[in-house]
Formats: C-alpha cells, sequence, structure tokens
C-alpha cells in the first residue's frame, strides 16, 4: 500500500504537560517507524466539555501506510502506557462526559478515506467543533 498523509491530534491537561507531548510524539515516531514530516505550534487551550485544567495541544502529521485501525490500535497503547485510563461516561442524553487525561491522541484524516466504524470515524467526527484541534490543523496545512 502506498503511504498517505495522516493528521493525529495530541492533547495532555495532567503532569509536565510538554514533556508529555513531546514523550506522546517520540512513542509515535517509534511506532509508526519514521519521524513526523510536520508539527504545529502547541497551544494552550481550557478544558472541553469539563471543568479541569487547562489542556496543551497540538497536531502532527505523518506519512504511512498503516492501515488506520492499526494507527488506532497504536495511539490507544501509547495512551495506556502514559498513563490514560479509558473509563468511557455518558450523562442521561447519551453526551460523553469528558475528564482530566495524561494524553489524548486521536485520528483526524487518513488520506481521503472516510470510516465509520463503533471504533473509529475518520474524519474525527468532533474536530470542526474544536478550535483546539482546528488551529493545529490549520497551521500545518498552511506550511505545505
Amino acid at each position: 500500500m502506498k503511504p498517505v498523509p495522516v493528521y493525529f491530534s495530541i492533547g495532555t491537561n495532567q503532569g509536565d504537560r510538554t514533556a508529555q507531548i513531546e514523550e506522546a510524539l517520540r512513542r509515535l515516531d517509534a511506532a509508526i517507524g519514521r519521524p513526523h514530516e510536520a508539527l504545529s505550534s502547541i497551544i494552550e487551550t481550557p478544558a472541553w466539555g469539563f471543568d479541569g485544567p487547562a489542556f496543551l495541544n497540538c497536531a502532527v502529521r505523518y506519512r504511512t501506510a498503516r492501515r488506520p485501525q492499526t494507527l488506532l490500535k497504536i495511539c490507544k497503547r501509547i495512551e495506556r502506557a502514559m498513563g490514560r485510563k479509558e473509563t468511557l461516561e455518558y450523562d442521561a442524553e447519551g453526551r460523553r462526559i469528558y475528564h482530566d487525561r495524561p494524553i489524548d491522541i486521536d485520528i483526524l484524516l487518513y488520506g481521503d478515506e472516510r470510516i465509520d466504524t463503533p471504533e473509529l470515524q475518520i474524519p474525527h467526527p468532533l474536530m470542526q467543533e474544536r478550535e483546539f484541534v482546528m488551529r493545529p490543523l490549520r497551521e500545518i496545512f498552511e506550511q505545505k
């Protein structure tokens, strides 16, 4: 399979946030098998969807032939290794309840593909609503 551009969002609001992002990038580089080819600025934003400490967020682009499902497994493995506890909670109306997290890695875009499974949606379904995702992503697109 031919390599395609893949965009990720990385965020954290616990611990040494800058170090958390740097470690997530090192682990992604190693797991994907090549260094990232573009990285946005790291921005600080308020917690989204809950009251909590501010987040640091960035976007990153890789070029890879790894399948989206494999990349999702890589992201989840890195999140767990860095201390994330994934306990999904929903309110009475079915909206997700968000919490603090040491690291969050989301796949935003995978080439031109569209994926809609219970485990993975690409493009990321909420990215347009999240300025903390769109601002860094736009910065990477402007670097081209």
